[in-house]
């Protein structure tokens, strides 16, 4: 009795814990630098690792870390690339016929809109 009372607790924690982050979500205080919970993983991952993780698990094409975008005939709705950029890389997604922020799409946290190139995909 007392080794089940304690499975239920213990699952609780956990289910609590898991609870309180939001897929996506951002936070400057793990380990001191910026990281995102992943559900998926059940972990924090930096930023970088989260949309690789994210981009390759997508069902649609990842075009891997590059400077330049894919010729636009040959990409599909929800296709993703990390475009880098002198400034830093940003995920991006193709939806809607067009070159979007990742989080535009996904609505992660707003923070990823500011995070390296991000600031600066759309100039």
């Amino acid at each position: 009795m007392k080794i089940l009372m304690a499975l239920c607790l213990y699952l609780l924690t956990i289910t609590a814990q898991a609870q309180q982050h939001k897929h996506g979500s951002i936070d400057e205080s793990v380990e001191g630098k910026l990281q995102v919970w992943d559900v998926n993983k059940n972990e924090w991952s930096g930023i970088e690792s989260f949309w690789i993780h994210f981009a390759k698990s997508n069902e649609a094409k990842f075009w891997g870390q590059t400077d330049t975008y894919p010729n636009y005939d040959d990409v599909n709705e929800f296709d993703t690339v990390l475009i880098q950029l002198k400034q830093g890389s940003c995920l991006m997604q193709f939806f809607h016929s067009r070159w979007r922020r990742a989080n535009d799409v996904q609505r992660w946290d707003e923070a990823f809109n500011e995070y390296a190139g991000c600031v600066f995909v759309f100039e």
